[in-house]
């Protein structure tokens, strides 16, 4: 690619970092109850579907040796 060799003022951008504004954002509007009611209930079902995932999901991830080898110890019994 090609870069351009001319010159290139970049005087606005030093200016504009220097620049404040005098006008004040409006203040944040609070929350009303019926808001605050529904955020702490979505907070509570995503709380409780990993809770409930977590513990669905143990029993699968447990590495238990015993019922493999009770299987083989009676097939080895049989021979």
């Amino acid at each position: 690619m090609f870069r351009r060799r001319e010159a290139v003022p970049f005087a606005f951008v030093a200016e504009a970092d220097s620049f404040r504004s005098n006008v004040t954002p409006p203040p944040r509007q609070r929350a009303s109850r019926s808001q605050l009611a529904g955020r702490t209930l979505i907070g509570l079902v995503v709380t409780a579907g990993l809770a409930g995932g977590l513990l669905l999901g143990l029993p699968s991830m447990r590495t238990d040796r015993t019922a493999g080898q009770g299987q083989q110890s009676e097939a080895a019994q049989g021979r």
